[in-house]
């Protein structure tokens, strides 16, 4: 036994030294390599150890949010937010102690105003249902004021949009198929769906890739189809269109969109049949014709000036050409695959194009007719309370969503290799994503945002989140004081009397 122990140990010395004669080969053949390169002068100044600049500027990004990074510091999103989020699709407890973490002296930041005798406790009221088209032939009962945005199959995984659309039945919310088409997985889950018609108009289109009528009401039978939203622009890359890499094209996808395997899918950056408003409304129409139900449109503002003529246009055809809603998204960037130039610079942010919108819609007279949809970055019960008091109708989000499937912010979205399963077609990777488990955290999220928006209601004295106003929200100045939104930017609707 002794002897057969000392021959283990020789063997493992042996091993050892040769590992380490493999990696001292390594690194001079490394060091050769590094000098002789020209594209690099950090690594032919300092070769091998200069590649730890480059390990570490990537690895940075991962060890920022858990060793660095303060709870409200980080972004596009922060530890704070994703927390709430996570305990909320986990039915945790959203209260905490010995005070707030957050900084109420930053200019921007948001005050909800405490009424002085808020609604008792049996005398508030949930969020009513709001009418989607009552020009339409089967117009949309919507019953919930918080809903998920547009994210397609191709965009996000298999189990990601099933465990959504299951998600969203339980919870009694809309999910938007995102601009990829109608898979089997969204209808699987059995949810209201609004579809989404991009530039490329995929799943609905022709050969030559112009819209397909019959192929449009095909899309219409389907009972839990509810509407139908043109996308002319979104936060992550307004001015161009939708981009799927090659790598995240499976055939079931090809199938879906009409693309080829293999090829990246490109969309148009904008539609080829709208030129200029009276086009757009002439789109709108047409769709809304052919499926009977209600029609909008989903776009980022570069400039609200344009928009007056938009809105005057309606008042001079009549109501009844309007769009049944027009969902904003800001610039702030969003999900998908985009150009840094268009993801950071580009695009209206949502804080200032909602109300600049909602304005326009109030002054025309189509308050209501046309139903405002707000998004981009809107996750925590907060951000849809701001939202509603700026003067949407309802608030839509994608990455909060994200977040209750378990995203964890690894920045990987545009590639094959997100960690959690959710924008990778990678079969080994999906399988950490287990629907039967995340739908159930999909509806705990939705129904723990409703409740705490509900809850922000009471506290500034209304019996439900629509009738919160401008004037219920304060908004921090340069110089730290705080003043109501209605004051900063008075809203057309007078908020004593509405």
């Amino acid at each position: 036994m002794w002897v057969w122990a000392m021959g283990a140990l020789q063997v493992m010395a042996l091993f050892f030294v040769f590992m380490l004669g493999v990696i001292a080969l390594g690194a001079m053949a490394l060091y050769f390599f590094d000098k002789k390169q020209t594209r690099d002068a950090v690594l032919r100044n300092y070769p091998v150890i200069g590649h730890f600049r480059n390990w570490f500027s990537a690895l940075g990004e991962f060890f920022r949010q858990y060793f660095f990074a303060m709870d409200r510091e980080e972004l596009p999103f922060n530890r704070a937010q994703r927390d709430w989020i996570y305990r909320a699709s986990n039915n945790k407890g959203n209260t905490i102690a010995f005070g707030s973490t957050r900084n109420l002296s930053v200019p921007g930041t948001t005050i909800f105003a405490n009424a002085t005798f808020p609604p008792l406790d049996d005398q508030f009221a949930t969020t009513d249902p709001m009418m989607i088209g009552p020009f339409c032939r089967t117009p949309f009962i919507a019953n919930s004021i918080f809903n998920i945005s547009g994210m397609s199959f191709g965009a996000i995984s298999k189990p990601a949009v099933l465990a959504l659309s299951k998600g969203a039945k339980e919870a009694g919310i809309w999910l938007n198929t995102g601009e990829g088409g109608l898979s089997p997985f969204h209808l699987e889950g059995g949810a209201d769906l609004v579809y989404q018609i991009g530039t490329a108009k995929y799943g609905i289109r022709d050969d030559a890739g112009n819209l397909d009528d019959d192929k449009l009401r095909a899309m219409a039978a389907h009972e839990t189809v509810r509407m139908f939203e043109i996308k002319l622009s979104q936060g992550a890359k307004p001015g161009k269109g939708g981009i799927l890499p090659a790598a995240k094209i499976t055939p079931e996808i090809a199938l879906i969109r009409g693309l080829k395997p293999g090829e990246d899918g490109i969309s148009p950056n904008r539609h080829r049949e709208v030129d200029d408003f009276g086009d757009l409304l002439d789109f709108i129409n047409h769709i809304r014709d052919v499926t009977g139900k209600p029609v909008g449109f989903k776009f980022v503002v570069g400039s609200s000036r344009p928009w007056a003529e938009f809105f005057a246009l309606i008042k001079e055809r009549g109501p009844e050409t309007a769009p049944d809603f027009i969902t904003i998204d800001g610039g702030e960037g969003g999900t998908g695959a985009a150009p840094m130039p268009l993801m950071d610079l580009v695009g209206m942010p949502i804080k200032e194009s909602l109300i600049r919108i909602c304005d326009l819609r109030d002054k025309y007279g189509l308050h209501d007719r046309i139903r405002i949809i707000a998004g981009g970055k809107l996750v925590n019960p907060a951000d849809l309370a701001w939202a509603i008091c700026a003067g949407a109708d309802f608030v839509c989000s994608a990455r909060g969503f994200m977040f209750s499937l378990g995203c964890i912010q690894a920045l990987k979205c545009n590639k094959n290799t997100c960690p959690t399963g959710i924008t990778t077609h990678d079969p080994q990777l999906l399988k950490g994503l287990v629907v039967e488990d995340k739908y159930k955290k999909v509806a705990a999220y939705a129904a723990a945002s409703i409740k705490e928006l509900e809850t922000i209601a009471h506290s500034v004295g209304v019996l439900e989140p629509r009738q919160m106003r401008r004037h219920h929200v304060r908004i921090v100045q340069a110089d730290g004081t705080s003043k109501e939104l209605e004051r900063i930017v008075p809203s057309y609707n007078n908020p004593t009397n509405t």
